[in-house]
């Protein structure tokens, strides 16, 4: 223990970036340690962010009949869920989202399409447009999430002005197999390096609570930090009935925050986002979040739930003291 006291006060006072023993060491803290876990990784953010904290939203463009199988997904055509089923949103709803979600303070908008990719055709063409004119409007940063992606797709799609592409790994590569068979994870981490490649900003993050060891939550933080993302959304599972993990208990809020701290500190310089489920798990802990070393968070409905009203999430800012800043320059 003591030479885990000794970490955090290195980390404390000085940049040290900790390397993956000190990782796994910091993710056996004792309950009674967490809180002094959460002062450093605040401290963290801070240096870092200074009291800047971002709003992003995104809107669920096309959804359900995914032929991908994730075991927590409600938009799986593996499982029977109650989740909406549409095809891609017309260009017209697609800016419209992007004008509501600046108007609540998000400065960045992701364009969340179901499916295993996107590839050159209609679809392609009216994502590409949409960006064009939110891009042109300059109100919010386009992103979109799309899948995985080929050379000509994201070509297209940074031409168009996309700014950032996200995409999750979800887990770690050693819990990959128990959560998704149709795809591999190297399929994934492709999708991530090429979108790098071409220049966009790169999202990358996970879902938490899938049965997930708390050291292969750290292994998915040190992939993140080899493939130098530039932002980690964090998601914690809200249990969909008629999926394989519909009956999961939820995170505790400490869990939850206590795994926050742990990608702020192994991830000091990128922007880190608490997404969906927060609600939830985090419960009257949410506005810890930033405390355990968040920089931002996401505002408004996710793809098929229901989350917070933007009013509340800018309150709750104003009241820690934090200073809501954009994303990104638009």
């Amino acid at each position: 223990m003591q030479k885990v006291l000794a970490t955090l006060c290195k980390i404390q006072h000085t940049d040290t970036v900790i390397d993956l023993d000190q990782a796994l060491e910091l993710a056996n803290l004792p309950f009674h340690e967490l809180p002094g876990l959460f002062a450093v990784a605040s401290g963290v953010r801070e240096r870092g962010f200074g009291r800047n904290v971002s709003l992003c939203s995104i809107v669920n463009a096309k959804s359900g009949l995914c032929p991908e199988d994730c075991s927590f997904c409600a938009q799986s055509a593996h499982h029977a869920t109650n989740a909406p089923q549409y095809p891609l949103l017309g260009q017209e709803e697609l800016v419209a989202g992007a004008r509501a979600a600046a108007a609540c303070g998000a400065g960045c908008y992701g364009i969340v399409s179901s499916g295993s990719g996107i590839r050159a055709g209609d679809e392609l063409d009216r994502v590409c447009e949409a960006v064009r004119v939110i891009r042109t409007e300059g109100l919010i940063a386009p992103g979109a999430s799309l899948g995985t992606l080929d050379q000509a797709t994201v070509q297209a799609l940074k031409s168009a002005g996309l700014v950032t592409y996200h995409h999750n790994l979800e887990t770690s590569r050693s819990f990959f197999p128990q959560i998704c068979t149709t795809h591999g994870y190297e399929d994934d981490v492709a999708t991530v390096r090429l979108a790098k490649q071409a220049g966009l900003r790169v999202c990358s993050g996970g879902l938490f609570g899938l049965g997930e060891t708390m050291a292969q939550r750290v292994e998915l933080a040190f992939t993140l930090r080899e493939l130098a993302v530039d932002s980690v959304p964090i998601n914690f599972l809200d249990p969909v009935a008629g999926t394989p993990l519909g009956n999961s208990d939820r995170l505790t809020p400490m869990e939850c925050l206590h795994t926050i701290a742990l990608f702020r500190l192994i991830l000091p310089h990128v922007h880190i986002t608490i997404c969906g489920g927060r609600e939830k798990n985090l419960r009257e802990l949410q506005s810890w979040l930033f405390l355990a070393g968040a920089s931002g968070m996401m505002t408004g409905n996710y793809l098929t739930k229901e989350g917070r009203q933007p009013e509340d999430d800018r309150q709750m800012i104003a009241d820690l003291g934090l200073i809501l800043a954009e994303e990104l320059l638009r």
